[in-house]
């Protein structure tokens, strides 16, 4: 417990094929509400330290093929959503650990991740990446503070269907939509302009 100026400097650590990999598999499958699952296609997952201890739990991944208030707002058909989806990464998870309470962490540790996370995923995918998206369960008593505080956009809400939906109705909870854009000019960059 402590201010964020007594945390900091607050490094992050890329744990993939690393030996802190099993921490995070842990710390994030003890404490985070959805636990821990093996993410599927790209992704990258990292511990943030302080002074050498962990404090939080970020995972990061391939972004899902359609969201439709993302999509509107980036002004994407379905021809530019499918060129140009890879250039999306979504955070899957992050995860402040129970017993840390500093305030203004979380959004510290956003604005961070966006300064590292391009040249981290271009490092290990070979290729760019131009905006960073989250999902925020309100039902979950979520506001989103943190990804406000850090400049982050709501841009939406999903419909509440899974990718597997055949019944066109909600079947989950309905998230608000988060965008952080990594590029000043980010749709020029998702429509492969630049």
């Amino acid at each position: 417990a402590g201010s964020l100026s007594g945390v900091r400097p607050v490094t992050l650590t890329m744990v993939r094929r690393t030996p802190f990999e099993r921490l995070y598999k842990s710390l994030t499958h003890q404490y985070h509400y959805l636990g821990y699952t093996t993410p599927v296609g790209e992704h990258l997952e990292y511990l943030a330290f302080s002074k050498g201890r962990p404090i939080a739990c970020i995972g990061w991944s391939s972004a899902p093929r359609h969201i439709g208030c993302r999509d509107r707002y980036l002004g994407w058909n379905q021809k530019e959503r499918v060129a140009n989806l890879h250039k999306i990464v979504s955070n899957t998870r992050f995860l402040i650990l129970p017993w840390v309470a500093v305030p203004h962490l979380a959004s510290h540790l956003l604005g961070l991740m966006a300064k590292r996370i391009g040249s981290d995923w271009e490092a290990v995918y070979h290729h760019t990446i131009v905006w960073l998206e989250t999902f925020v369960d309100p039902e979950r008593g979520f506001t989103g503070t943190c990804y406000r505080a850090a400049n982050w956009h709501r841009v939406g809400l999903t419909t509440g269907r899974g990718k597997n939906d055949q019944t066109h109705k909600p079947n989950r909870s309905l998230k608000h939509v988060f965008g952080y854009p990594l590029h000043k000019d980010f749709r020029k960059a998702l429509y492969g302009v630049l």
